[in-house]
């Protein structure tokens, strides 16, 4: 089997906005050789696009397998239509030109026999190229995309506090019983269930959703023993079964979202997606001196009679972006204030003690990822490089990444309405 890869650049006078405006549309006919198309759903929910060109029989079929409008980036994979094509993957990139206008990056990573590599590698470069001649009009015609706030449906469904008794018992607030999917939301060391009710109320009008006071935070008790990252997953089990969930959606903020992928790992068939906010791979690729400088770091004030209340302050200056607003300030300051100080160790020395390194080739379920764009603890480049990653590595990939623009490390409370569009997106596009 040959391999050979087509790249294909260009540059046009029109902003990167403008032309991402246009090319963002998975299933938009903008190509001149499309002669129709439609968009259709697999049964993870992935978009599909379904496309014949002028002058040929064939129905080409291609799955959007990566998106970024924060990156103005998308990729996809051929599913039908090329004769003779193993493998065809391709990527399209919008980037600003220093001297103002776009410059197009489309490539494509091409396997086939060697007597029919030749010839769809031509005719790759040949639809590459006009395509990228034909943004250069089209996408000075088009106002670049606009986002809004969620409507109010997003805003007004009603919370309740539940308890599940048991060892350890377990705290969570959840919107009204409905059958199908649960979206559970999955806070940070220094969070609490609490700080996600924006996000509750938002979900829970595609889903049923609820947040879980972790081991030891809230209204959840801590456990006889320290806790680890399988106890986590057995509490996500024990709730699932109490809600009578068929399949999950977690969604976890930094600790949440190590915790949220541990559990992907272990339990892939249980879910419908994967939201992963301000980090994923947690310290589980850490070397051991820097885990060590972690824990200890974490345990000095712990160790010197200080509580969570006491050192809040100096860890909403790291948390906080630099222009969150004093009630933001005041949450997460709250939330850490209220961690009782075992709570608190206990997590950081879970933490600090990964049972494994990631195998993203078992993320087949779709993901979305998101950080705050002055995230210190998860910044951009490095969560963008693990959505690349799982790209890369996944045997199915279906991923998404975003940056919040003018949030920190807690970038659902520091921009609720940018996340809750993100995640409702994210979620209706799920099948229930």
């Amino acid at each position: 089997m040959a391999r050979e890869t087509v790249e294909v650049t260009g540059t046009l006078s029109a902003s990167p906005e403008a032309v991402w405006a246009v090319t963002r549309d998975f299933c938009g006919a903008w190509h001149p050789a499309i002669a129709a198309i439609r968009a259709e759903r697999d049964a993870q929910g992935a978009l599909i696009r379904a496309f014949t060109v002028h002058g040929e029989d064939a129905l080409y079929r291609e799955r959007l397998t990566y998106f970024s409008d924060s990156d103005r980036s998308l990729a996809y994979t051929h599913l039908s239509g090329i004769e003779g094509a193993d493998a065809y993957d391709a990527e399209f990139r919008v980037a600003a030109r220093g001297e103002g206008g776009s410059e197009i990056t489309w490539t494509a990573a091409v396997e086939a026999g060697a007597e029919r590599l030749v010839p769809i590698c031509a005719g790759t470069r040949a639809v590459f190229e006009a395509g990228i001649a034909a943004l250069g009009a089209c996408a000075g015609q088009t106002a670049t995309a606009a986002f809004v706030d969620m409507p109010a449906i997003y805003k007004d469904v009603p919370l309740e506090d539940l308890t599940l008794e048991g060892t350890p018992r377990l705290a969570l607030t959840a919107t009204t019983p409905r059958p199908g999917t649960l979206c559970l939301f999955l806070h940070g060391i220094g969070g609490a269930g609490w700080n996600w009710r924006p996000q509750i109320a938002a979900a829970g009008s595609v889903m049923r959703a609820a947040a879980l006071d972790l081991r030891g935070y809230g209204g959840s008790g801590l456990g006889a023993d320290q806790s680890t990252v399988d106890d986590y997953c057995a509490d996500i089990l024990r709730v699932r079964e109490a809600f009578g969930a068929d399949r999950l959606v977690l969604v976890g903020l930094s600790y949440g979202s190590w915790i949220a992928t541990s559990f992907a790992m272990r339990h892939p068939e249980m879910l419908a997606g994967l939201v992963l906010s301000g980090g994923c791979t947690g310290m589980s690729e850490a070397g051991e001196r820097e885990r060590e400088a972690f824990r200890i770091s974490r345990e000095v004030p712990l160790n010197e009679g200080r509580t969570p209340a006491d050192f809040a302050p100096a860890v909403v200056k790291v948390l906080a972006g630099p222009n969150a607003a004093e009630a933001v300030k005041a949450e997460l300051s709250r939330s850490m204030a209220d961690i009782p100080s075992a709570t608190y160790r206990d997590a950081v020395v879970c933490f600090t003690n990964p049972t494994e390194r990631f195998d993203f080739s078992q993320l087949t379920m779709p993901v979305l990822m998101m950080t705050g764009e002055h995230d210190r603890l998860a910044p951009p480049a490095e969560i963008r490089g693990v959505a690349r990653r799982i790209l890369g590595q996944s045997a199915r990939p279906d991923v998404r990444y975003e940056t919040i623009a003018d949030a920190g490390h807690v970038c659902n409370v520091e921009q609720p309405a940018a996340y809750n569009r993100l995640l409702c997106e994210f979620l209706e596009r799920l099948p229930r």
